[in-house]
């Protein structure tokens, strides 16, 4: 398997960020990692050994980025507004800086790019496609959460409301950008097995429904758990029914 890591600083974070590329060639997958993960962590959870035989014959390209979310979200001695800004320089940074990266490697720009990711990795790709619709044309979500309040100590501010889907999809009205979501698949993955809370996908899904936007709730059941034995079952399935 063709393995390279790449990494810039952004001005926009302030600091590096590395990129891990596996593939030869195949429909660009960008995957964003759990909480506080990086971009070796699907290299460290076992899930590049998972999709291995799917990377080899070139049916899909990883692109692993990694977290600021230690820095944001996560950071509870930083002030509820720089979380939220930390996110939107994150989200630009995903979209004007790691989106041509990914262009360029394939050298095919405009190529649709698949995003993934699981728990906190699943609001980072959901919100990475419906904030850009014409960037993504594909969403798995696995095991996600999609209302980020608890992380705002009762705060509120733009940055969080156009980073925080169940708020801003309700107002999505531009016709330009309903049009490219009904073009996208967007895939919200839960289920019943363990540690896994079914509630904020439903709630995700009600509010895309309300909106009109295409979407599928694919509950696993008890295949559906919150841990990683579960997500490499849910993402061979998908990448084999797919890609």
């Amino acid at each position: 398997m063709q393995i390279e890591h790449h990494g810039w600083h952004s001005g926009r974070l302030g600091r590096g960020l590395g990129v891990r590329v596996y593939g030869h060639y195949g429909s660009p997958i960008l995957v964003f990692p759990t909480s506080g993960g990086d971009e070796w962590e699907y290299e460290r959870q076992g899930m590049i050994e998972t999709l291995g035989h799917h990377v080899d014959a070139g049916r899909i390209k990883l692109f692993c980025v990694g977290s600021v979310n230690n820095d944001g979200w996560l950071n509870d001695a930083a002030h509820p507004r720089h979380r939220s800004y930390v996110q939107a320089m994150y989200d630009a940074y995903i979209a004007e800086e790691v989106v041509p990266f990914v262009h360029g490697h394939c050298r095919s720009p405009g190529i649709a790019i698949t995003t993934t990711g699981a728990s906190f990795g699943a609001y980072h790709a959901a919100n990475s496609l419906l904030k850009h619709p014409h960037l993504f044309r594909r969403c798995l979500a696995l095991s996600g959460v999609y209302d980020l309040r608890r992380y705002m100590g009762g705060d509120y501010d733009d940055n969080f409301y156009f980073n925080n889907p169940v708020d801003y999809v309700p107002g999505i009205s531009d016709p330009w950008a309903l049009g490219e979501l009904a073009r996208d698949d967007i895939r919200l993955a839960t289920g019943t097995g363990p540690w896994e809370d079914a509630g904020p996908t439903y709630r995700m899904s009600e509010v895309l429904s309300a909106r009109g936007i295409r979407h599928s709730v694919d509950d696993w059941g008890p295949d559906g758990g919150h841990d990683w034995p579960f997500w490499k079952r849910q993402m061979n399935e998908y990448v084999s029914r797919l890609f």
